[in-house]
């Protein structure tokens, strides 16, 4: 049953009178906030309070018939609570009653003891925008919601600055006492366990009589001047944005918060109800198309989720831009909404960007390091490419090259040698004096496990390195890289390469423990009690594969994998004799040509695949066949001929088909066409498989039919809820850079997973990057330069050593090369949405974003915005009414 005097409470804050149309309810979450925190005796006296007119104890005592001593007890216990505020006035405290919001709903979560006693506290802050939010739909006009969004100053234009109500520093320069706090939104997410990942700890500022009133009632703690521009400063360089409670007046407020779009309940207003004119600045963000490089830095970034990526070149066809709806001149309902606002940002227009950056795994804005380059910016192309790959030096040696396959210029004349630059961009990590380790952006300092220290292990260290995590990789191994390092020949990947890019690791803070076999020499439950909070495990595809055939457990038999393990090690340094390699893949490959520098007289390659259909890449089967190593297509093991124990051959027979009609691997044999192919060794590199071992012993993780774990695949969590996975222990067999971005998703799982209330997908980038239709793309005014390459080593010469023996191209080189870069892409503003924050400029490194003045609103006081916003409704509704009728004609003519 209701309590009548929180009701009435209730009720008078909302300004309302009971009876009336838009009396408060038990069920409406007013009530709900006040029910649990507020006594009878302490409404009595609230009751006596008013709007924003402070007043003492003893001035209070008169209206409420209580003792001044029984009443200054209860008006503290109502500042506590967060039900009334209160400020020294003259020696004397007083109290008065606020607004709703921003107000009371803030105050009262903002009493950590509170919010955790009573969790309906979070929820009704939560169901009092939901509630609100709708209604406001349309009907205010810009600069009069109760909390507006205030531009980062590096972000305005200089020629369009005006006004200093439009500067952070203004604000905190004219205060003179400040206070920290945890952000009131993001405390009720977590305590709904719908977190977005940006924590809520020391994220917003008071200031002045807040601050006072703050500081007394411990919400918050008291700061300095300087530490304010600091809690700023760090605030931009996460990505969060300001906004300021905007009733005080024009110039005026008592708090700055530091926002992100996908937990501020303000910023809701403009992403589930695309309503920006109840926060917006009076700016907006316009890039500069030939700036632009399509890097995706500030799509990322943007709060409202104003900024796509598309294309830079123009279209054959182009697409006809459809107008965009507004609340302006438009009945504004639930079908306009976008109640799924913090699970569906996307990142591309529905035509598609860059091919590069939509390829490639990792989605790296390879436009934007080409731009750097061509700058002569090499450090900052480093710090670009490390926002998505920690290896950049690796995969510039190994990587498949997804983003070339499908770059634009390919289609004219030869694709843009990006690998080439990225690797020389990346010869700074090689180097300790040069390489970029990045700046630690938190220091959240909790234990977490990593089991593998291949590229997705390790690229997930890396990123909850930078998050100031106490990571620790266990490695079974005595060497680190996993593939990289022990299935990756030395020809092809240096191992002082590997290890140049794992010491940023180190200067991390990651610690490394090898020879530790997890589930051997110690256990999960162990590493558990041990005090880690999550485990990634990253083990990858370690095994070889079988082909289940007669004589393979001959001596002289071996997988491919098990060898190049073996050489990588230094366990087989001889291979005498004949070898025989069978499978046609990129591993095969370089099993074959590992074989022949170790002594193998002749190496010969078998497949079922043609030479069409071979999986390797081409260059990699050209530059097996310039070392002298064989290969035999369309042929598969019947049997391996064994005498003595020993293999001497290999019975083969004929591959007529690889794969049926509906493109599945389904071979199909003339059995009659056989041969016997005499040899000393063969090496089976026919795929790779996950050997677990005991690591999933009384664990509930549960695996494919094909050993790979069962992962959810946008958050990448098992079965066992502390327990995540990634790379090929996942997908299977694929690249390094397919692992190294799983391994970045994987960090950001564990670190919202260890963090109290915090959602693995709310708020989560699906980085759904898409390319545009070349076949739609008009090419002029393109130079004929032709593809910088390194000098081509013979296979002669290549053969003798297992030195990596390819160059790297010249600086001249690099800058002819980055000039024939088509700059495909470019950013696109939806101005309705963009709040003008200013989040995007500081992410940018081409100053090819920047805010201009579009509006100019000063905001009022609060007792001047009902009539502002009265007036505004009034318009609106005169103006969808005259409408009405045109659009009616209008759709009667779309059906016809």
């Amino acid at each position: 049953m209701a309590n009548e005097k929180i009701l009435d409470l209730a009720n008078k804050i909302s300004r309302v009178k009971r009876g009336s149309k838009m009396e408060i309810k038990p069920e409406y979450p007013e009530y709900k906030i006040l029910e649990p925190i507020v006594t009878d005796d302490m409404a009595d006296v609230a009751m006596c309070l008013e709007l924003r007119q402070p007043q003492s104890a003893a001035e209070v005592a008169v209206k409420c018939g209580k003792s001044v001593e029984e009443t200054a007890k209860l008006l503290w216990e109502l500042a506590v609570a967060g039900a009334s505020l209160v400020q020294e006035i003259d020696g004397v405290d007083k109290y008065w009653l606020e607004i709703w919001v921003p107000g009371h709903m803030e105050m009262i979560v903002n009493n950590k003891e509170n919010v955790k006693k009573y969790p309906q506290l979070a929820e009704a802050f939560d169901a009092y925008g939901k509630r609100r939010g709708p209604l406001t739909a349309g009907n205010f006009p810009v600069g009069f919601g109760p909390m507006r969004v205030i531009p980062i100053e590096t972000a305005i234009d200089g020629a369009t600055k005006k006004a200093s109500y439009e500067e952070v520093s203004g604000y905190l320069n004219a205060a003179h006492r400040f206070s920290v706090s945890d952000c009131s939104c993001r405390t009720s997410r977590e305590a709904m366990g719908e977190g977005c990942g940006h924590l809520k700890e020391d994220m917003c500022i008071q200031m002045d009589h807040a601050a006072e009133y703050y500081i007394r009632t411990g919400r918050g703690r008291e700061i300095t001047r300087e530490e304010a521009f600091e809690i700023i400063k760090k605030a931009e360089e996460n990505g969060l944005v300001h906004s300021i409670p905007n009733t005080d007046g024009p110039g005026k407020t008592h708090a700055i918060c530091n926002c992100c779009g996908c937990g501020c309940f303000a910023y809701r207003l403009a992403g589930m109800w695309n309503n920006p004119d109840m926060m917006r600045s009076n700016y907006v963000a316009t890039v500069d198309t030939e700036k632009c490089v399509a890097c995706g830095e500030c799509v990322e970034t943007c709060p409202p989720n104003a900024l796509k990526l598309g294309q830079k070149l123009c279209s054959t066809t182009p697409e006809k831009k459809k107008k965009r709806e507004t609340p302006y001149n438009n009945e504004w309902g639930p079908d306009k909404w976008n109640y799924e606002y913090r699970t569906n940002k996307k990142v591309v227009l529905d035509s598609g960007t860059s091919p590069c950056k939509a390829e490639c795994p990792a989605h790296i804005g390879i436009q934007g390091y080409i731009k750097l380059a061509s700058q002569g910016k090499y450090k900052e192309a480093l710090e670009l490419i490390k926002h998505e790959n920690p290896f950049p030096a690796i995969c510039g040696r190994i990587c498949p090259r997804k983003c070339e396959s499908a770059c634009t210029r390919g289609d004219i004349d030869d694709p843009i040698a990006i690998d080439d630059i990225k690797k020389f961009i990346a010869e700074q990590d090689l180097n300790a004096e040069t390489r970029y380790v990045p700046k630690k952006r938190h220091d959240y300092g909790k234990p977490i496990a990593i089991v593998g220290a291949g590229p997705a292990g390790l690229s997930c260290a890396f990123y909850l390195a930078i998050d100031g995590y106490k990571v620790t990789v266990f490695e079974k191994q005595k060497a680190l890289g996993g593939m990289m390092t022990l299935g990756i020949p030395s020809y092809r990947l240096e191992k002082d390469v590997v290890n140049a890019e794992i010491d940023v690791l180190r200067d991390l803070g990651v610690e490394f423990k090898t020879g530790v076999e997890v589930g051997k020499d110690v256990t999960l439950k162990e590493l558990r009690e041990q005090g880690f909070k999550a485990f990634y495990l990253a083990i990858g595809a370690q095994a070889g594969r079988k082909l289940n055939i007669e004589g393979e457990d001959a001596e002289g038999v071996i997988t491919g994998v098990d060898f190049l393990r073996d050489v990588n090690l230094g366990d087989k340094t001889k291979l005498d004799g004949r070898t025989i390699v069978i499978g046609g893949g990129n591993v095969a490959i370089d099993v074959a040509r590992t074989a022949v520098r170790v002594g193998s007289s002749e190496v010969s390659m078998f497949c079922l695949e043609s030479r069409e259909q071979m999986p390797a890449l081409q260059e990699e089967i050209d530059e097996a066949l310039e070392e002298g190593i064989v290969i035999d297509n369309s042929w598969g093991p019947k049997r391996v001929v064994v005498e003595n124990g020993k293999v001497v051959g290999v019975e083969f027979k004929k591959c007529l088909s690889v794969f049926d009609e509906n493109g599945r691997f389904s071979p199909k044999f003339d059995e009659a066409q056989t041969k016997i192919v005499e040899t000393d060794n063969v090496l089976i590199s026919v795929g790779q498989a996950m050997d677990w071992g005991k690591l999933l012993e009384g664990s509930k993780v549960k695996l494919n039919p094909n050993n790979t774990i069962i992962a959810d695949m946008t958050t990448f969590q098992t079965d066992e809820a502390d327990i995540f996975a990634g790379g090929d222990a996942v997908i299977g067999p694929k690249f390094a850079i397919d692992a190294i971005a799983l391994g970045k998703e994987g960090a950001i799982s564990i670190h919202r997973f260890v963090q109290n209330g915090q959602s693995l997908v709310f708020g989560r980038i699906k980085r759904d990057y898409k390319a545009f239709d070349k076949e739609n793309i008009l090419i002029e005014g393109y130079d004929t330069t032709p593809r910088q390459r390194t000098e081509h080593v013979p296979g002669e010469k290549s053969k003798e050593t297992f030195h990596d023996l390819r160059g790297t191209l010249t600086e001249e080189q690099v800058k002819k090369e980055t000039e024939r870069c088509l700059g495909c892409g470019a950013v696109v503003v939806d101005e309705f949405m963009c709040l003008g924050c200013g989040s995007c400029t500081t992410k940018c490194k081409f100053d090819a974003i920047k805010l201009v003045r579009k509006y100019d609103s000063a905001g009022a006081e609060l007792s001047q915005m009902k009539p502002a916003v009265v007036k505004y409704m009034i318009k609106r509704k005169l103006r969808l009414a005259m409408l009405k009728p045109f659009k009616k004609v209008k759709a009667a003519f779309t059906r016809a």
